[in-house]
This record gives structure tokens, C-alpha cells and sequence, in this order.
């Protein structure tokens, strides 16, 4: 006899993973998400406690844990993002918190926090600063790798600041460096105005989509505007962090931002226009889209040479 896997009666064996997983794949497909058999098999393995690579080891779903999955399957494909549903969010080595509430920090940020934690071991003890910090992942992520490095995190967003102080203190319990926690507005004209001159890496992953943009279902219920959108250019809080940034950097310093992929020429512009950088370069992401600009602060303070100010890189 065989059972329908939704509806297991109390005596039956219990249902394998696989066989669910193929169900909740197809339903997920249904509902647009991009990569559903992935996802279906994340699901699996959180309702299931076990790592994604050791589905197949696992003797199947008893009726609960497969009530369970079905249920997170079903929220899923309404298009809560799978991240709420799990709790967590991976990111380079880390597994942050995350909720309603905060930012989910996505795989291609993972690019610039690389580049910052690269540029930060070019100095004995770099003082690191991540503004917009949502969860706190870039932060994080630079004090975990660098760990003689002093790291500032800076949010504005209540909401936010609860799971980055949450994050921060978990990873801090782990062993990693701690990090200052500073809840403040990025577009403030006198932000960390006593660091002024002295940060050698500044690393920010702003509100960067332009208010006409249809964003997917998961931003657009769950992530906070604030958190999404820039402006109707998407520019409004790229434009003084460059501003800021400028002044708090120290001669020979970093500066590194993620931004929209129809920002790819905006950003290194503004950056080669406001005088004070040299150095300026595009980084495309792993599907070779313009994700973030990256500069050096000049220690002459003059205006570049005319002709080309910046240039098309890669991460």
C-alpha cells in the first residue's frame, strides 16, 4: 500500500526526504521561486536538524516533522523569504540571525566584504568601519578574518539594530573579535566626527534601489524600505556617504560601495567628482554585473589629471 506523503497516517513508515523534497520542489517552481530544489532541500534539512549533504542518510519525515516541512514549504511559496524561515542567513563563514525587521544580506555583498577583509590585512591593525550595517554581516565577517582589526558597525533602524547587537554578541560568545556597535544616521554631516582622518577601511552597503524599481516579492513584503530603496535615483544615501567617507578615511584609506547594477558608471563618477579619491575601479559580481565601486583616498588633495578618472575591474 502506498501513503500520500502529505497525509501520513499515525503506524506508517516514515516518508523519505527524497520523496518529499521532489513534491515541495515543484510546488515552490509553481510559485516562482529560482532555485527550488535547493531550497525544498534547505527546508528538509532544518525541519530534519541535519547539514543538506546528509539528506539522503536520514531515515524520512515522522508526521510531525513532515507537517512541519509542509508548512514552511507553503510559506515559502507564498514568498516569505527563506531566511525567516529558517532564522538564519550564511554568510562567507558566518550564520547571522535574521527576521523581519533587518536586511537579509545576499551572496554578492559576500564580494565586497572580501575585498575589505583583503585591503584590511594590508595593515598591522586596520580600523574598519561598515556603515548601513543591517544585520551586521560585513562587520562580522571582517572581524572573524581579521581579527587584530578594529571594526565599527553603524545603523540607524532600530529594528535593525536589535538583530545586529544580537549578532554581534553571538559571534563575540564564539571567540571572534568584538565589534563596536554605533546606532547612527550615515548621512550625517559630523558621523564618528572624532574618527575624522584615521579609518583605513570603510566598507557600505547602502539603501541603493531606485524608488520606480519592482523589486521580487521577498524584498517588497519583508526586507524595510529603508533598507532597499535610495531615492528616486537610487543615489540619496550613496551621494554623502561619499561625502563622509572622503573625510573620515585617512590619507592612502579605503573606500568600498555596493550599489545597483545601472549604477556601474553613477557611483565611480561620483567618486572621481568629488576629488578627494584616487584610484577609483568597478567591481562586477560572479554574473558580470557592476556591484560595487571601490577608491582610495588621495593624500595630496588635489584634483585627478583630466582624462579617464576610473576604471572597469573585476572581483
Amino acid at each position: 500500500m502506498t501513503h500520500d506523503a502529505r497525509h501520513p497516517s499515525e503506524g506508517t513508515k516514515p516518508v523519505r526526504p527524497s520523496h518529499a523534497v521532489v513534491r515541495a520542489a515543484r510546488r515552490l517552481a509553481d510559485a516562482g521561486v529560482e532555485a527550488p530544489r535547493a531550497e525544498a532541500e534547505q527546508l528538509a534539512a532544518y525541519v530534519l536538524g541535519v547539514p543538506r549533504g546528509r539528506l539522503a542518510l536520514v531515515n524520512g519525515f515522522d508526521p510531525a516533522q513532515l507537517g512541519r516541512f509542509d508548512a514552511l514549504v507553503a510559506r515559502r511559496a507564498d514568498r516569505e523569504p527563506l531566511q525567516h524561515l529558517t532564522g538564519v542567513a550564511g554568510f562567507r563563514h558566518l550564520e547571522l540571525a535574521v527576521g523581519p525587521g533587518v536586511f537579509v544580506p545576499r551572496p554578492e555583498t559576500e564580494l565586497l566584504a572580501g575585498w575589505g577583509v583583503a585591503r584590511g590585512g594590508r595593515v598591522p591593525a586596520p580600523l574598519v568601519v561598515d556603515l548601513c550595517s543591517g544585520s551586521g554581516a560585513i562587520a562580522l565577517a571582517v572581524a572573524q578574518e581579521l581579527p587584530a582589526a578594529w571594526v565599527m558597525a553603524v545603523e540607524r533602524s532600530p529594528e535593525a539594530l536589535r538583530w545586529l547587537r544580537r549578532n554581534a554578541a553571538d559571534r563575540a560568545a564564539a571567540g571572534d573579535r568584538p565589534i563596536e556597535v554605533v546606532a547612527a544616521d550615515v548621512t550625517d554631516p559630523e558621523l564618528l566626527a572624532d574618527l575624522t582622518g584615521r579609518v583605513d577601511v570603510l566598507l557600505c552597503n547602502p539603501p541603493y534601489v531606485p524608488r520606480s524599481v519592482v523589486v521580487p516579492p521577498e524584498v517588497a513584503g519583508h526586507d524595510p524600505d529603508e533598507a532597499v530603496f535610495g531615492g528616486a535615483d537610487g543615489l540619496a544615501v550613496i551621494r554623502p556617504v561619499v561625502r563622509r567617507a572622503a573625510e573620515l578615511l585617512r590619507p592612502g584609506g579605503v573606500l568600498g560601495i555596493e550599489h545597483d547594477d545601472t549604477h556601474g558608471s553613477a557611483v565611480p563618477e561620483l567618486l572621481a567628482a568629488d576629488g578627494r579619491f584616487e584610484a577609483v575601479e568597478e567591481h562586477r559580481d560572479l554574473t558580470g554585473r557592476p556591484r560595487f565601486a571601490t577608491a582610495s583616498r588621495r593624500s595630496d588633495g588635489a584634483r585627478p589629471d583630466p582624462g579617464p578618472a576610473w576604471q572597469t575591474g573585476s572581483s
